[in-house]
């Protein structure tokens, strides 16, 4: 891994619905342009990010997507969906002058990653992927309702805590009720079970702390429900698997953390499928977060390679 970087620069940019978001650079001003799409949503940028690239080849831009990290207004959901996001990419890479970048995303960052790849192919060099996230029911259904709960049954009572058992069948709108209700200690209280449970299920290493946990429980839970409940805003539950053929020529690796429970291996391995030219890559002693060793080690080589 490199050295993990220092911020060159900063800024704010103005975007549409009343929104600005922060963004940040480090590495070599005229190296290889890369974005970095952190997960979540809500989750925010770590200047931890950066080290997964050689600081004299690439040019590294992180984002604070709309209401999360340094970005405003703090935990808006308002005018904030995945292709707000998109938008909000093209805007920052006018913004600072960049052609075409490698995108690199995990977990939610995967997602966008997808979404921004398939909406503009010919700006993507390309796609570093890590943790695959589609958004399907499936995949929903297994970390919020019935799946990862018979991994981690006793971080699991903890997540069922704050919601009646009268309304344990739909957990995600019952959180939604929470999260977006009128009773602030509710609110805050609900916010932080739901981050609770993606920090104890990220890290292969429990003694570890989840990098995605995010540092703002509020923006995080808020935010990550709110796409969630609403299927990511996408046409069709399988809308990025089905579009595969829009970046079939785009060079992309994919790792994956064998024991990831929170992306489990079923949606890289469908991915791949749909996408043999990808390349699959398989971490037999790793889970959910980019800084498990072997997932750190994979994505740094394959950045390495794509230099």
């Amino acid at each position: 891994m490199y050295p993990i970087a220092d911020h060159r620069q900063s800024y704010y940019l103005e975007v549409s619905g009343g929104h600005r978001i922060r963004i940040h650079e480090s590495g070599n001003p005229q190296g290889k342009p890369a974005v970095v799409l952190h997960g979540g949503p809500g989750g925010g940028s770590s200047a931890k990010h950066y080290q997964f690239f050689d600081p004299m080849a690439y040019r590294v831009v992180l984002i604070d997507q709309r209401g999360c990290g340094e970005s405003t207004p703090f935990a808006s959901v308002d005018h904030n969906t995945t292709w707000d996001l998109v938008s909000d990419l093209e805007e920052v890479r006018n913004f600072l002058g960049i052609d075409h970048w490698l995108v690199f995303g995990g977990s939610w960052g995967s997602t966008l990653a997808l979404a921004y790849a398939q909406t503009h192919p010919e700006r993507v060099t390309e796609l570093v992927l890590r943790g695959i996230f589609m958004l399907r029911p499936s995949e929903l259904r297994f970390f919020y309702q019935d799946g990862a709960s018979h991994l981690f049954p006793d971080a699991w009572e903890a997540f069922l805590t704050p919601i009646p058992e009268d309304e344990q069948g739909d957990l995600m709108a019952a959180y939604h009720r929470r999260l977006f209700g009128e009773d602030s200690v509710e609110l805050l209280s609900c916010a932080h079970a739901w981050s609770e449970w993606e920090r104890a299920t990220c890290m292969l290493d429990p003694d570890q702390i989840c990098n995605e946990s995010a540092e703002q429980v509020e923006a995080f839970a808020r935010i990550e429900n709110h796409y969630f409940v609403n299927g990511g805003f996408f046409e069709s539950p399988t809308q990025l698997l089905d579009d595969v053929g829009l970046i079939r020529h785009i060079p992309a690796a994919i790792v994956q953390g064998r024991y990831d429970v929170v992306c489990p291996m079923r949606s890289a391995w469908d991915l791949h499928r749909a996408w043999p030219q990808s390349e699959l890559i398989v971490n037999t002693h790793a889970g959910h977060s980019m800084f498990d060793p072997q997932n750190a080690a994979s994505l740094k080589t394959v950045c390495d390679s794509f230099r």
